[in-house]
């Protein structure tokens, strides 16, 4: 999506966008638009139910005297309301209402109006919305038909201080790349996606100015990953730990990063301890938490952000074979801790348990965030509207939990404790893989993380198991991949650490 920023005109073609107040207040342009025509906009108000609501659109074939295509009218309910995640929201909704509309180009008039946020910030957080809703991932479609596709190329958003508008957009348009680098990650199937082809898209952040080092199965075995290693050992494909370092922060690579660490399972089939048939095609998004991981650290080093952190993602496909990982197989972390493997299908506290070790032992960073497609335990608590939070940390766990309902991708803070900490004890080996019980699985595989943080680091994980993938388009994203993490992390690291 091509989208621009210039000072206010009427283009002769293609779709207009204007705003209308709640109480069916027409904003200045969409009053000079009504007056042009006679007062069709009036008339098209007084005959239905749109009231200028955040985020109601409503649909007006332009009148003979303009050559444009249509009119959309866009509500923006109170303006005192519109925070940067609503107007995102808004211009999310009018792209996904343009994208159906046959045009190839649109023009948003963003006016000057008295309270609320000033115009170029409005617009810059409208065009972003846009560009978020815009996204589609049709790569494997051969045969879709031509009026299918959506025709929508171009959007110039009409705007006083068209320069600083411009200027707001660019970072933002930087953490839109992310987004998509995840979405398109999570959307690849298992056949094109596994551990050696995902570690390639991690290393073209080289071209950022990212430092990418892979290590293979050698170099692991070497260092004691036994836990990440005994999961892989069922499939033909070769496990990898990918390693992405952005260095930015003012005096040097001296200062300790911050650390993000993400699960890349790129199939899960449970191992032995085999899944059910249907529905098992959505494995392949048990990738979501390395997906985003590497989507966020493009968003930093695209953006240029001020601050050093380090991505690190363990990244294997979880088989069943002859060499599989057996229930009962007891392995030894890269900790020097063991587990007794009870269930093959909680694979993935497997894998993050070596990588964030590797992480603390090599990085010795301020601070851990992991995200993982974890548990279904977490979508039975919280649905598919939350992400859960864990952690050892009050501060963190607040910085967190402000930066995603900043931005839209919000979590919820879940329970630690000692209680649930016995219920992973085990009989032959240092701990189990799951309590054995139904009861608080979310919480016994974040018990099962935490025995793999040192002491006096800050930490947080993130079971993103119902948010990484939707089966409905939201205002700024359509169904599919959802790119999960990488706004919520990017603002998160832009509040806290680059002040």
């Amino acid at each position: 999506m091509n989208i621009t920023f210039a000072a206010p005109s009427v283009p002769s073609s293609g779709a207009l966008v204007v705003g209308v107040l709640e109480g069916k207040k027409l904003t200045p342009t969409a009053a000079t638009l009504n007056k042009q025509t006679d007062g069709a906009l009036e008339r098209a108000l007084a005959n239905g139910n749109f009231s200028g609501k955040k985020g109601e659109l409503l649909e007006v074939v332009a009148p003979a005297k303009l050559k444009n295509s249509r009119i959309l009218l866009v509500g923006l309910g109170e303006l005192a309301k519109l925070g940067e995640k609503e107007l995102q929201d808004i211009g999310g909704a009018a792209a996904a209402q343009l994208l159906r509309s046959g045009d190839d180009k649109a023009t948003f008039f963003i006016d000057k109006l008295r309270g609320g946020k000033a115009a170029p910030e409005r617009a810059a957080n409208y065009a972003y919305g846009a560009l978020l809703r815009s996204y589609r991932f049709d790569k494997y479609k051969t045969k879709e038909k031509p009026e299918k596709k959506p025709k929508l190329k171009e959007i110039k958003v009409m705007v006083e201080d068209a320069a600083t508008a411009k200027r707001l957009f660019q970072k933002l348009e930087k953490i839109a790349e992310g987004v998509f680098v995840t979405r398109n990650l999570v959307s690849e199937p298992a056949n094109v996606l596994f551990p050696k082809s995902l570690a390639a898209e991690g290393k073209k952040l080289s071209k950022l100015g990212v430092k990418v080092t892979v290590l293979g199965e050698k170099e692991m075995k070497k260092l004691g990953m036994g836990a990440l290693l005994g999961v892989a050992q069922g499939s033909v494909r070769e496990p990898q730990l990918l390693v992405m370092q952005w260095e930015g922060a003012p005096g040097g690579k001296d200062k300790a990063p911050l650390a993000f660490v993400g699960k890349g399972v790129t199939f899960d089939t449970g191992g032995i301890s085999l899944k059910p048939a249907a529905g098992m095609e959505d494995m392949k998004w048990d990738m979501g938490g390395a997906g985003a991981v590497v989507g966020l650290m493009h968003a930093l080093a695209a953006r240029k952000a001020k601050v050093n952190a380090v991505g690190v993602c363990g990244l294997v496909e979880n088989m069943p074979s002859g060499a599989a990982q057996r229930p009962g197989d007891v392995v030894k972390s890269m900790s020097g801790q063991t587990v007794e493997v009870l269930n093959t299908d909680a694979e993935g506290r497997l894998v993050l348990c070596d990588a964030l070790w590797y992480t603390q032992e090599n990085y010795k960073p301020k601070l851990i965030v992991d995200l993982a497609t974890l548990t279904g335990a977490i979508i039975i608590a919280l649905g598919n509207e939350q992400a859960g939070l864990f952690s050892n940390d009050d501060k963190l766990s607040e910085q967190l939990t402000a930066a995603g309902k900043a931005v839209g991708e919000p979590v919820w803070r879940m329970p630690l404790g000692p209680e649930y900490d016995k219920m992973i004890d085990c009989d032959v080996a240092d701990m189990k893989n799951i309590s054995g019980g139904r009861a608080g699985g979310s919480i016994t595989a974040a018990q099962f993380l935490q025995r793999f943080i040192k002491e006096g680091t800050p930490w947080a994980h993130l079971d993103i198991a119902g948010v990484a993938w939707s089966t409905k388009d939201k205002a700024t994203a359509p169904k599919g991949g959802t790119g999960f993490g990488v706004r919520l992390l990017d603002a998160f690291v832009a509040a806290n650490f680059e002040k």
